[in-house]
């Protein structure tokens, strides 16, 4: 009996060792023309599988696994697309869940009646709750819409604000909100975001547009940074360099000559212990005087948002080491 089965499955094996090599050799000959041996490759736009080699049609009418319209713009191809939009972290049901329109109107433009605007109310207010089922879900759509408002208030990108949305979810899920403010925490990760991608924003703006006291946001920021053992670099002071010479409207010159006066400073360890926001300014300021361009600090300081004191003091710093550079 046990020789019959061994036999058996011994048989077996080479059976399906055939087929394998029979649907391999059948396959390899569905990839080569039966004229000339050539490649064959597919034509979709004529449904056809042709040979590169001799042009030979091998077979046609294949099915057509796109759509059955035709777009010839972008907006006209988003418009005819029967797919949602990509899933993002900057909604808090990723922008999965439906959403009932506010006009009155069926699909053909014409005004509900009275009873029919009574249902799509009511199937409004249910579709509501069901998408923010519990106390969670509507924190989150509460601090999502914050990190969206100050985004967009300091003038992040889309990149910035899916960051900062995703470091807010982790805080939520590592339960670091209770006792602090669902604001105080979506500031810090704004904050937070910015600072990974390179594009800082320095702690007064992020204040001015968020709805707490700055010594809640830096108590909130230091605390989600340990938490979540975010990896944040010190902020380099040429980041707000760019954004200060286009406000200001200064040529590229000034921003060049800034640049090196702030590289000739981290060299002589001038940046240590100052604010980069004030380095930043001062390097500007310096850098318009140095390339005759009329620039006042009170211009400079209401652009940075920092004292013209401060940036007194750091220009001086920064054209002494200049000059000493300069001087060897």
């Amino acid at each position: 009996m046990t020789e019959t089965r061994i036999r058996n499955s011994e048989e077996g094996t080479r059976v399906n060792a055939r087929e394998a090599e029979s649907e391999s050799c059948q396959r390899e000959r569905e990839d080569v023309c039966p004229e000339c041996g050539g490649s064959v490759v597919s034509d979709e736009e004529r449904g056809e599988t042709v040979c590169a080699e001799c042009g030979l049609v091998v077979e046609e009418d294949e099915v057509d696994r796109g759509p059955e319209w035709r777009a010839f713009d972008a907006s006209e191809r988003d418009q005819k697309s029967r797919v949602g939009a990509p899933t993002t972290k900057m909604m808090h049901d990723k922008g999965l869940s439906t959403n009932i329109g506010w006009q009155d109107k069926d699909a053909y433009g014409n005004t509900l009646s009275s009873s029919q605007r009574q249902k799509m109310q009511r199937l409004r207010t249910w579709d509501e709750r069901f998408r923010t089922r519990d106390s969670r879900e509507r924190n989150l759509k509460q601090a999502l819409g914050e990190i969206e408002r100050m985004g967009s208030a300091l003038g992040l990108g889309e990149s910035v604000r899916e960051t900062a949305s995703v470091i807010y979810r982790r805080a939520l899920n590592g339960d670091l909100l209770p006792g602090r403010s669902i604001e105080g925490v979506a500031s810090a990760a704004v904050y937070a975001a910015a600072r990974q991608a390179g594009v800082p924003r320095s702690i007064d703006e992020v204040v001015n547009v968020s709805r707490i006291e700055e010594m809640e946001f830096k108590r909130t920021y230091r605390y989600v940074v340990r938490e979540l053992s975010l990896e944040i670099e010190p902020a380099d002071p040429g980041s707000y360099v760019p954004r200060f010479v286009s406000e200001l409207g200064l040529s590229e010159e000034v921003e060049r000559q800034a640049r090196e006066l702030l590289e000739n400073g981290k060299e002589a360890n001038v940046h240590v212990g100052k604010n980069p926001v004030g380095l930043a300014a001062a390097a500007v300021y310096a850098a318009g005087l140095l390339s005759n361009e009329q620039v006042t600090q009170a211009e400079v300081s209401d652009v940075a948002d920092v004292s013209e004191v401060t940036i007194r003091n750091r220009y001086q710093e920064l054209l002494e080491v200049q000059n000493d550079v300069r001087a060897l």
